[in-house]
């Protein structure tokens, strides 16, 4: 046979063997070594799912969807516990402002705050002016014109006795003084609650959260007024059942919120509702918390799991609403693999169980490759 008749079939042979010999990869193994590249029916030359439930994604696809894997690499991780937690307010660095008393709110001088205004501590907000029935008020100025009438009487007194100094004692001239003194206070004091208001000034500095009050209305003692909070500083305060955990977290993050840092201070020694109180301050860099927002707290144990770290996106749900990762097994073919993950930060997973540490791992377009039909 010629040399070119036998080089022509060499590499027929070796082009009809190539899509067989692409399927096979590392990362085409299972956590018990079981293999994952058997061949599959179907056209792989398009962007399609295949009959045994794996995908092929052409090379040119691959770059549009800015498909990324890495090597599965065994490890241990810090145990997490996910913790179901709400937002507050640091109590060191926001205030609650209330009214001292029942009365009628008035505006401040710069008019009355609306929740997202910043303000200083000390900064009047608003104005209560005291009310009270009419028995109340009737008394109150009945009081006020008995005042008036004991002060005209008393200057007039001091007079006298000024203008008749060094004839009378020095005794009698100081106590007249001090009643017209006295008098003039309570005057004041009483003038003050009848027709007189009081200024709200802000607790803390920050930002306003809430404000209750319109110009007008009536508000009794105690109701919050405003509600001020550092939006960089703020608590939240999530729940457990189990009372040891207190003694067991190092540290802990929001999931959601990879902006938001959270320092644990310490857990109640008193059960709320079935539940122990866990506290922890969060430190917010990139990130906006609001009061009373539900969140969720990853706190980290002292403890270790062994496992298999990916990106918290590389974990898609398949049709039977599994966890799953796409292991890449070929050039152009992705398996699904079910698995089990605890969550260890904000952003990154523990696969526990269903991959091995040869697996080459889908971390980045999972979710394009999970659409695939």
């Amino acid at each position: 046979m010629p040399n070119k008749t036998k080089t022509l079939v060499i590499s027929l042979l070796l082009a009809a063997l190539l899509p067989l010999v692409s399927l096979a990869a590392p990362g085409a193994h299972g956590p018990n070594g079981e293999h994952l590249d058997a061949p599959a029916a179907g056209n792989a030359n398009s962007l399609a799912r295949l009959p045994d439930g794996s995908v092929n994604v052409p090379k040119a696809a691959q770059r549009r969807m800015a498909i990324r894997t890495v090597m599965a690499r065994e490890d241990e991780h810090p145990f997490t516990v996910e913790l179901n937690g709400r937002v507050g307010i640091d109590p060191n660095a926001g205030g609650r402002v209330q009214a001292p008393f029942a009365g009628k709110i008035e505006p401040g001088p710069k008019g009355l705050p609306v929740a997202g205004q910043r303000v200083e501590k000390g900064q009047v907000l608003a104005y209560v002016r005291p009310i009270a029935s009419a028995v109340e008020r009737g008394n109150q100025q009945a009081l006020l014109v008995d005042i008036r009438a004991n002060r005209q009487l008393a200057e007039q007194r001091v007079k006298r006795l000024e203008a008749l100094e060094g004839t009378v004692p020095q005794k009698e001239i100081e106590a007249a003084r001090a009643e017209l003194t006295s008098l003039i206070g309570r005057e004041r004091a009483v003038a003050a609650s009848v027709s007189g208001n009081e200024a709200v000034a802000a607790s803390a500095s920050g930002i306003i959260a809430s404000a209750n009050i319109l110009s007008g209305q009536i508000v009794e003692a105690r109701d919050v007024l405003f509600d001020i909070v550092d939006p960089a500083r703020m608590v939240v305060e999530a729940a457990t059942p189990d009372a040891s955990l207190t003694g067991r977290i190092a540290n802990a993050a929001l999931a959601g919120y990879p902006g938001a840092e959270l320092s644990f201070i310490g857990g109640g020694r008193s059960l709320r509702d079935g539940a122990l109180p866990l506290t922890f301050r969060a430190s917010l860099k990139n990130a906006a918390l609001a009061v009373g927002q539900p969140v969720t707290v990853v706190a980290r144990l002292n403890e270790k799991v062994k496992g298999i770290a990916v990106p918290a996106e590389a974990v898609v749900r398949n049709p039977n609403n599994e966890p799953v990762v796409w292991i890449k097994s070929g050039a152009e073919r992705f398996i699904a693999q079910p698995v089990e993950v605890k969550p260890l930060d904000a952003k990154t997973v523990v696969v526990v169980k269903g991959l091995g540490p040869d697996n080459r791992v889908v971390v980045s377009g999972a979710s394009l490759v999970n659409q695939i039909r």
